[in-house]
Parts: C-alpha cells; structure tokens; sequence
C-alpha cells in the first residue's frame, strides 16, 4: 500500500540503557516504576478508539489507523514496564532480540511507516542501539543458522531501509554470510536448517529483503534453495496446507480426532513469510511463480475452514478439538488474504468476504488493557487458548493484518515493495537515542567544556561519507566484442521479454509468460539505464537482480502498471483502456544498423462499447535515441479511437520532475526526479502534430490524445535518455536535442 507522509518531527533526545537489575522480576509482574531509558510517554496508552467493525464492510483509514496506534502503544507499554532481561533466548512479554519481540517490530516498524505518531519509531530505534544491531547465537554454530536468532534482522533493515546507515545492516549481512554457503550446501542432508514451519516466517524474509536492499542476490537464491528443501518435506499438496515439522508425519502426532494436526499458527507463519518473501522478490525472479502458487492454494484452502465468528480454530484440521477463539494464527491469515487483495494476486469478491469478518473477529478480542487476547502461548502445536492469553507475536500479526485491511481501499499494488523514502536528517536524530553526558559534567562551565570536546569530536574524526564511498559492487568486465550494434531478442528466459537496444538506448516489453505469473503487468514500455555502446541487457540479464549497476547501466525504471515510455491505450470516458502483454511477436532485423520487430495485442475491452485490438512495428535505428513505432488499431466498430500514449508519472524525494507539453510540435517530454540516487530519466513522445486532441492525464500517466481511424496505422516516436549514461547530462540538453530532430509519421512498410 501506498505510505503516507511522515512528519518532520521536532528534535528529540532519547536515552536507552541496558538494566542492569538487581533482582530477577518474574515476565508477568510489570514493574511500577519507569526502566532507565525508557521514556515515560511510552508507558501510557492513548485512549482507547472505537475497536467493533463490520464484519461485512471494508472500514476506512480514518477507522482503523487509530486501533493500531492504540494496539502498538499499548503493546510497547507493557514491554516498556517489564526489566529488560540480559539473557533474551524464551523472553514472552518483554523487550527482547528473540522472535517472541521480534514480530511485533516487524508490525511495528510497518505502522510507523503511516503513522504522525514519533513513539513507535522512537522506540524501535531505541530497542535496535540497545542490541547493538545484533544477534543472539554467537556460542554455537548451529544456533548461527537458527532462524528464530534471525527474526530481529527485518527491524535492522526498516531502520536501514529510511536512514541508509551502513553500521545498521554490517552485524545483519556478516550473519547472512555465514549462513549462506550452508543454505547453498552441495550436497543434501537429512537435517534441514529451517526444519520447522515457523521459520519460513523467521528466515527467509530477511534475506530476500537483503537482496533487494544490497543488490547482491546470492542471499535470494541462497533462501530459495532452502526454502523449498523445507516445503518439500512439509507442505501437503492434497491438503494445500503445511505440516508444523516432520514429527506430525506419524501417528503419535495425530490431533483429537485421529487426523493430521495442521496448526494454525504454524500456518500464519508459512503465510506471512510468503507475504514478506513475495514483497522483496524481483518481479522476474526466475522462481516466483513457485511462491505465488503455494501462495494462492494455501489461500483457497483457508477460507474453506474460517469458522463462523470469524477466526480460525488452533487445529485447522479439526475445529472441534480446540473450539475456543484462537488470534495469532488468525492475525496472519488476514494479513495475507488482505495482502493478495491489495497486490492483485487474490480475487477480491472471493477473499475480501473474509477478510472483512476476520478483521471485525480480532477486534472483539483487543483487551481492555489494548493488548491481543485469545493468542495461543508459544509452542510448537495446538493447546487449549483463554481469552486472556497474549503475546508481542499477536500484535504484529494484528498490526499487519490491519495495515492491509486500510489498503482495501487503495488501488492494486504493484510488486516488489518500493523502496523506502529516506527520513530527514532532523527526524533520524529525533528518533535516535542519544548518549547521556557523563555523571561528572555538572554545572554550566562543565557543559560548555563537554559541548566542546563533542564539537572537536566532529571536526576532527574521519568521515567517509565526504569521499563518497565506492560501491562494493564488483563492476563487470567489458566483454571482447564491443561493436556498437542495434538488437531485437525474444527472451523467453526471462518470462518472454522483448528486448532491444542500441549504442544509446535499451528498453523492453513485456509478454504472455509474465502475464500469466504478474497480474500488474502490461504493454507499458521499459526504459533501462544505458552507459555503455555495446549492448548489454543480456549480460545485466544474467543477474536475478539487474537493478544493481555493475558499470555498464542497469533497469531501475518502474513500468508497473502506467504505460512506461510510450505505451498506449484508449481513452474513453476520462479513462484509459489498455491492452495486457503482447501475444505474439516477429523479429525482422538485428544485430546490424537497425533493430526491428513487430508485435500484436489481443482484443482488450473499452467499457462496454467496442472491443479493439493493435499490432505494432518497433524500429530503433544505431545512433538514434527515438524507437520509430507504428501502430494499426483495429476495433469491432468504425467510429473514431481517441488514443492516449502516455509517460509513466514519478514522484521521489527529488520531487515530481519536469513535464513539458507542445501541441503544435506534437511533443509531450518528461524529466523525471532522481529515483533512489540513480539520476535522471528524459522520455519524450513525438506525434503527428495533425493528429494532435490535446493532453490529459490519469493516476499514473501523463497523455498525449491523438485522434486515429481503425485499420489505418500511425506512426509516433519515442526517445529516452539517462543522465548517467554518455550523451546527455542535463534537461537542456536533452530539449535542444529533441527540438534539433526531425520525425518522420508516414508509415514505413
């Protein structure tokens, strides 16, 4: 879902310490008075906001935004009134580094993406220093590949993800590198590392996550080896459901009524990492289809068994064995049914039924204290659940699952995640614990004394962020044919793309197999970042992550579903009516002076008044930046086609870029904001000025209407530049550029 705006919040000065304590303080007697370090804000709740929800009604932000604000302080008051224990290995209530806090941080650090409220981010970063960004596990190197150890790693990487700290994420990747040559180990054992469901919860996440975070993907194909060796030995095809461990295989681990226990916690697990895996993978990561399968049928079989009040019971296999109400499997279950809604990968007039009346169900277990009740205790299978039963892992399921139900109200999201905006240097700081001045700096002259030394400090010390620290990204090595050619190649290793480029531009399309495996996709064009005269998508290609620069140029370019550069589609009743992935396709020319190819569309729908469909040639010539396309639209009725090409629109810290409209030269141009520090991006489009209706434009694009007959084929341009690349350094350059060329629109056969 899309986030909202964090505030700039004033500056603040935080203070976390490690308790040292006296006495051991039993997990279910919160202390009365106030830990060193935490602050005293975080001890008292907000009033508590209206918590019952239609079970048949999609509520709106307004109504459930606060619930989770209350539920998250809630939660953290009740961590922040327990001693912080030194050892954290099976804490249940309070702050700690095990899985136990751990998922709560996750929900947390979600919430604090959407909420004004400082106190939730203050106290993750507070929770983050006092760990040190570290990791339990250190005295056994089987305790080093333990997930559950992991689990704290995602609060590292939301904190690193807004703030791009380096020191944040060294102690998370010297863990992952220790791990990964197991996970890639040659030969198969008996024993598996994630052996049991909860740690594909855990696990896997964080490493897909790293990928997406660091460019490297070997800690992606290293997750993807493990985690099917452990869907392999417990996911049950028939049943569409995942085994707790290999133990639940025999008949001494059958439930109450003679049947295979399937837990229903253990499946929340499986079901929320499968949410969180398929939030980090590239779009065409080579084995996200896997993923997506398991992914739906878990979640067809789920709604199968809700129960009538809504919720799951802890036996998913039978109900009746354990009747009472069960939230922290249920909690996940509706966070990732509202998930497939909102990433368009579920059918929402199937699943949004029961997301709606799981929401309604878990709020009528929110505690008059704010925390979740009715959360079975930790475990490895169902037990008997009370009302009053609760843990930090209900709450961050509860949490997520209400941060997706707000998005039922949002359009389709595209996937993977977007990256992070980065928090202000003022909002860094005031969610960062600072340290407190010795006990010996007293009095004003003391101050002073200390506030120098600090200022000293600064001037004086090193930093490498004034160089500009190189990538430790290993750049690629020029291949030994470097003769600048243009190409056209139909890739069907890569979910049958459509390639081409020149010594200037790259770009592609896409096909019916990503059709099939990516709902958002469709006949917008891709613009990659290009440095080099050779081609190179193959080579940036053979990278499962090719949005890493390695010298040559990469794809950071975001099509999802806008029409890219240059796409088009029908615009009828301020809407606009597009096609899906190309069907078929014929490459005419490649690897000489041009690259050209031909492709169609099928019959996509205009509401409910004409059907159209289009076959379209591409010709990029070497030396050119504009691909020269022409179009033939053909439709079940002869009336006139208002036709929208559009540009994919962009916000970004740097702002929302420069567009540029001129009808009497047919020119619609936009210079888009630097996107994650890779520069900018010019696309321009260029029609028949004849041809011209005028400019609109809709959530995602920015148009150029043009008037076009059925059957009679048009021809426009479309050129792209890169300001990393060779040619253009600057918006002005690149428009006097386009105002020097000269387009052709006649049709070429």
């Amino acid at each position: 879902m899309t986030p909202h705006p964090r505030p700039k919040h004033a500056t603040l000065s935080l203070v976390m310490c490690a308790l040292l304590a006296s006495s051991v303080v039993a997990a279910d007697a919160p202390q009365t008075t106030p830990v060193a370090g935490i602050e005293a804000r975080w001890l008292t709740p907000p009033p508590r906001p209206t918590t019952t929800f239609a079970p048949d009604q999609v509520p709106s932000r307004q109504a459930v935004l606060p619930v989770l604000e209350y539920v998250a302080a809630a939660q953290i008051a009740d961590m922040s009134r327990r001693p912080i224990q030194l050892s954290t290995g099976s804490n249940l209530s309070e702050i700690s580094s095990n899985w136990v806090a751990a998922t709560f941080y996750v929900g947390a650090g979600r919430l604090a993406r959407i909420s004004d409220n400082p106190d939730t981010l203050r106290f993750l970063t507070a929770t983050a220093e006092h760990y040190h960004y570290a990791f339990r596990g250190a005295r056994a190197e089987r305790l080093m590949l333990n997930a559950d150890e992991l689990a704290i790693g995602d609060l590292y990487q939301e904190l690193y993800a807004r703030r791009g700290q380096p020191g944040v994420l060294m102690p998370l990747q010297q863990r992952l590198d220790y791990m990964v040559p197991h996970l890639n180990r040659a030969q198969e054992t008996e024993a598996l590392i994630w052996w049991w469901s909860d740690a594909l919860f855990m696990a896997p996440p964080v490493l897909a996550r790293q990928s997406a975070l660091t460019g490297d993907p070997k800690y992606l194909k290293a997750m993807d080896r493990e985690w099917r060796r452990t869907a392999a030995r417990l996911w049950v095809e028939k049943d569409r459901l995942f085994l707790r461990d290999e133990r639940f295989k025999d008949q001494s681990h059958l439930g109450t009524g003679g049947q295979p226990i399937y837990w229903a916690r253990g499946n929340g697990w499986v079901m929320g990492g499968l949410v969180r895996v398929l939030d980090a993978l590239p779009a065409d990561f080579e084995g996200r289809a896997f993923y997506v399968d398991i992914f739906k049928k878990m979640a067809g079989r789920l709604i199968e068994l809700q129960q009538a009040d809504g919720l799951w019971r802890s036996d998913l296999n039978d109900p009746k064995g354990y009747p009472e109400a069960e939230t922290s499997g249920s909690a996940f279950f509706v966070y990732a049914l509202a998930w497939g809604i909102n990433h368009g990968l579920l059918d929402r007039a199937t699943y949004q039924p029961a997301v709606t009346k799981g929401w309604a169900a878990l709020n009528r277990h929110v505690l008059p204290n704010g925390l979740i009740g009715a959360a079975q205790k930790t475990g490895d299978r169902p037990v008997p659940t009370k009302p009053t039963d609760v843990g930090p892992y209900a709450t961050g399921a509860y949490l997520l699952a209400g941060i997706e139900v707000m998005g039922l109200n949002e359009p389709v999201q595209s996937l993977p995640e977007a990256p992070l905006p980065r928090d202000s240097d003022d909002a860094i700081f005031a969610t960062t614990p600072q340290p407190i001045a010795p006990v010996t700096v007293v009095g004003d002259a003391e101050k002073a004394r200390r506030e120098a030394e600090m200022k000293a400090t600064r001037a004086l010390a090193y930093d490498p962020t004034t160089l500009k620290r190189p990538t430790p990204i290993e750049k690629l090595t020029p291949p030994a044919d470097q003769t600048p050619r243009a190409v056209a190649r139909f890739a069907p290793d890569r979910f049958d793309d459509l390639l081409w480029e020149n010594d200037r531009v790259a770009h592609r399309i896409y096909g019916p197999a990503l059709e099939v495996r990516e709902a958002p996709s469709g006949s917008g064009i891709d613009v990659w970042a290009k440095r080099v005269r050779y081609p190179y998508m193959d080579r940036q290609l053979r990278f499962p992550n090719y949005h890493t620069d390695r010298g040559e140029g990469l794809d950071y370019y975001d099509v999802g579903r806008g029409r890219g550069a240059g796409g088009l589609g029908i615009w009828y009743e301020n809407k606009l009516w597009t096609s899906r992935n190309f069907s078929t396709y014929r490459i005419d020319k490649t690897g000489g002076d041009e690259a050209k190819f031909s492709v169609d569309y099928r019959p996509w729908p205009v509401d409910v008044v004409r059907k159209v469909w289009e076959t379209r040639t591409f010709s990029l010539p070497l030396g050119s930046n504009f691909t020269r396309m022409t179009s033939t639209l053909r439709s079940d009725t002869k009336d006139p086609l208002i036709v929208g090409i559009g540009i994919n629109k962009r916000k970004s810290d740097g702002g929302s870029g420069v567009v540029t409209k001129d009808a009497k030269a047919g020119i619609l141009s936009f210079w888009e904001p630097d996107v994650g520090d890779h520069g900018h991006i010019a696309i321009t489009i260029a029609v028949d000025p004849a041809m011209v209706e005028g400019f609109v434009e809709d959530a995602e694009n920015y148009l150029i209407l043009v008037r076009v007959t059925p059957g009679q084929p048009f021809t426009y341009y479309m050129g792209s530049a890169w300001d990393g690349g060779l040619d253009f350094k600057s918006r002005e350059a690149w428009d006097v550029f386009v105002r020097t060329q000269s387009f052709t629109f006649k049709p070429v056969q």
